[in-house]
């Protein structure tokens, strides 16, 4: 080999990045110890972007499009080499690509529960989680910032720092919201948009353009989830008084059907008041009221056969009981007394 293919060999005449790694960020063009031709050809493709540094400063930076190194397209590079017009002679500077695209659903998530203040629930502890996604607006803030002087940035490398942010504004966000979990919960829609509003500024400070930020769940730890279900379960039953009765008025046709029919449905209902009362002494003392009166013995009930009569008369009246029913209860009554 002459020395002058050695020496043209030196000297790099086209510059660009085929991307064939994904995850890659950043890559630098490996220079080792050549020198860029004068007038050599930079390719910069869609959804990349070039930077030029020389002697550790930012000196260009180059969007999509293919462009011949003279002084009149690196203007900056000029000035700090301080090159005139007619200067034409290869020059050293990395060159570090960047890849601008989207990167979509990012996930994050809480490695431990954060500590809120519940208006509802008092102290407890919440996680979350959901996806995100960015992509680098400003290659070259993002150079000084983050990547620096290393030959290959990934995704993997920059998601260590960004899921610490998420993850940072996202316990602020739910440690300063005063907002009760289940209302919490149910709008995780615009609690999206409230930490990613936050998130944007400190995504930009460092060259990434935050594109969206999604919460997907937030829940409680499995014990507090528990005791949250047994609420819920208790709200759904609702005015137990009313439960109570409902559950009387719709078991005296199934008692009729059965042996004793109509006679035993006084025995019943004295039950039934007796369990519905002891109920709502209970749920009375636990909410600070005071307990209703208890009822009279059912003993003293049955003894009273102008009561019995009014009961009969009253679930006729609602055809709750039949004629026939009615008839043979009022008989068995009246029969009583005659004894």
């Amino acid at each position: 080999m002459s020395l002058g293919s050695f020496i043209r060999k030196q000297f790099i005449d086209i510059l660009q990045w085929n991307e064939d790694r994904e995850g890659v960020l950043a890559w630098r063009y490996p220079m080792q110890d050549f020198e860029i031709q004068y007038g050599a050809s930079l390719t910069v493709r869609e959804s990349q972007m070039a930077v030029f540094v020389n002697e550790g400063k930012v000196a260009d930076v180059f969007g999509p499009g293919m462009y011949k190194l003279t002084t009149q397209t690196l203007p900056v590079l000029t000035y700090l080499k301080n090159w005139d017009k007619l200067f034409e002679s290869p020059f050293k500077s990395d060159v570090v690509f960047f890849s601008t695209r989207l990167q979509l659903g990012r996930r994050w998530g809480t490695a431990q529960p954060v500590t809120v203040r519940d208006a509802e629930f008092g102290m407890v502890r919440l996680r979350a989680y959901g996806v995100y996604s960015y992509q680098i607006a400003d290659p070259g803030k993002f150079y000084r910032e983050i990547s620096g002087t290393r030959e290959v940035y990934t995704v993997d490398d920059l998601e260590a720092q960004l899921r610490n942010m998420v993850v940072a504004a996202m316990s602020a966000a739910l440690g300063g919201a005063n907002v009760p979990f289940l209302d919490m919960a149910a709008n995780q829609g615009l609690m999206s948009q409230r930490i990613g509003a936050e998130l944007a500024p400190v995504f930009e400070r460092y060259g990434v353009k935050l594109d969206n930020f999604t919460v997907e769940n937030v829940s409680l730890p499995q014990e507090l989830q528990k005791a949250l279900d047994t609420r819920i379960s208790m709200g759904m039953a609702g005015d137990l008084g009313k439960f109570t009765q409902y559950q009387t008025a719709t078991s005296i046709p199934l008692a009729a059907q059965n042996e004793g029919g109509v006679a035993g449905i006084g025995a019943g209902l004295a039950a039934g008041a007796a369990l519905g009362q002891t109920m709502a002494q209970g749920l009375a003392a636990g909410q600070g009221r005071p307990a209703p009166a208890a009822p009279a013995p059912a003993g003293q009930g049955e003894a009273d056969p102008v009561q019995r009569l009014q009961q009969l008369k009253a679930l006729l009246d609602q055809e709750l009981i039949t004629q026939a029913d009615y008839d043979a209860a009022k008989a068995e009554v009246l029969k009583k007394l005659t004894r």
